[in-house]
Formats: C-alpha cells, sequence, structure tokens
C-alpha cells in the first residue's frame, strides 16, 4: 500500500534484520527513511541532522538494553515538543507508554508492540495518525490495562469505558462512532462524561482526548 502524503522518517532498531524490513516496509509504503540506527545516541544524532516528520525507535537499545530508546524520544520531544514518536515495544509496559504520553506537549505520540508491524496497513496508519499529531495506544495495550486496574475507572459506565479504550486506540470520535453504532453526538456526550467522571480540565479537543488516555494509562 502507498500513502497520500510520504513521511521522511528517522529509525531506531537494535536488530539488524527487524531494522532493515521496516526500512523496505516503509520505503515500500512511499515513506523515506533518511536515517536508520542501531542505538539511542545515534537517534538523538540523526534527528538534529534530518529534522524528520517523525522518529520510530525501540524502547530497548544499547548499551543497556533497558529503556534508552524511550529516554531518547523523551529527550529529543523535550527539545522539540511537537516531534511525532512512535515507540516499538516487545511487551505491554504501561511506565513506558504513561512516560511517553508525558513527553513534549503530549500530542505527535504513539506506543505499539512490536506484533502489530506484521499487521501492516494497521502499522502504517497508526505512523500516519502520530505524524499528524495524533495520539496511539496498541489495543492489547488497552486491553490489558483494562483487566488489571479498573479502580479510577469505576465510576465510568461500561458504555463510557468503551469510547475511552476506543480513543486510547486513536479512534476518531467518527470513527467511535461506526464502531459502536451510535451518533458523533452520542460520542461527544460520552466523552464530556469521562472528562467529568476523571475530573479533567476543559480544553481543546485534542489536547481533551491526550488528557484522557494519560488519564487511563495511569490509572
Amino acid at each position: 500500500m502507498r500513502v497520500e502524503r510520504p513521511l521522511r522518517v528517522v529509525l531506531a532498531e537494535d536488530s539488524v534484520l527487524l531494522r532493515d524490513g521496516l526500512v523496505g516496509l516503509l520505503e515500500r509504503c512511499g515513506h523515506e527513511v533518511v536515517a536508520a540506527v542501531g542505538d539511542a545516541e545515534a537517534l538523538i544524532t540523526a534527528v538534529g541532522e534530518h529534522t524528520p516528520d517523525v522518529v520510530v525507535t525501540d524502547v530497548r537499545m544499547p548499551p543497556g538494553f533497558q529503556d534508552e530508546g524511550l529516554h531518547a524520544a523523551v529527550r529529543l520531544r523535550g527539545e522539540r515538543s511537537t516531534l511525532p514518536v512512535l515507540v516499538l515495544s516487545q511487551y505491554v509496559q504501561r511506565r513506558y507508554a504513561a512516560e511517553l504520553l508525558d513527553s513534549g506537549d503530549g500530542t505527535g505520540v504513539g506506543y505499539l508492540l512490536k506484533d502489530r508491524v506484521g499487521q501492516v496497513e494497521e502499522f502504517v496508519e497508526a505512523l500516519g495518525k502520530v505524524a499528524d499529531g495524533g495520539t496511539v495506544v496498541d489495543p492489547e495495550v488497552v486491553r490489558q490495562l483494562l483487566r488489571r486496574r479498573r479502580d479510577p475507572l469505576e465510576r465510568l459506565t461500561p458504555r463510557e469505558r468503551e469510547v475511552l479504550a476506543l480513543i486510547a486506540e486513536g479512534r476518531s470520535n467518527g470513527a467511535i462512532a461506526r464502531e459502536l453504532v451510535v451518533s458523533e453526538a452520542a460520542v461527544g456526550k460520552h466523552i464530556s462524561g469521562i472528562l467529568t467522571k476523571l475530573d479533567l480540565p476543559p480544553a481543546d479537543e485534542t489536547h481533551r482526548r491526550v488528557l484522557a488516555v494519560l488519564a487511563y494509562l495511569r490509572a
């Protein structure tokens, strides 16, 4: 598949096999990989040199294979708050997702499991959403968070939980309405209810969705 808007991408992944595979995938979809690196310091250098449209990075990278990639992404967004970053992780790490979403101005971030890369259309769609300032959280992360930590969400109705889960996946109001077979006005009402029950302040449409996702991940 090809995309409407080609993106200049800096890719950071220590596995040569996966890195080469991602480069090929992105280029086949019409994007330009301006740099493909294998460690966090090289990622920071590459972003400074190329000023990409979006960064795609692994969480665990040399030298410690802990969370160097994530910390590099957070550092980069501290220097350029609107830099879109899509982080790939092998496992569900709630703390990593929350830390990423807290970075920069809270927009243009994504947290996906590496298994999602194999679902090409979903991966490419997520990349485009992040590059356009959206927030995308892997559906599996959402499901596990719902199963494990529901206490702060107890005030939400089952339908509001559904809406919040879909927001966390990066769905628009229209997409949520289609998924739940309700009107967009009903979705807007549910979102207002969520914000009220989670004690979130009023904000513009983009930022209020980010606040809701952050509250969800911190639960």
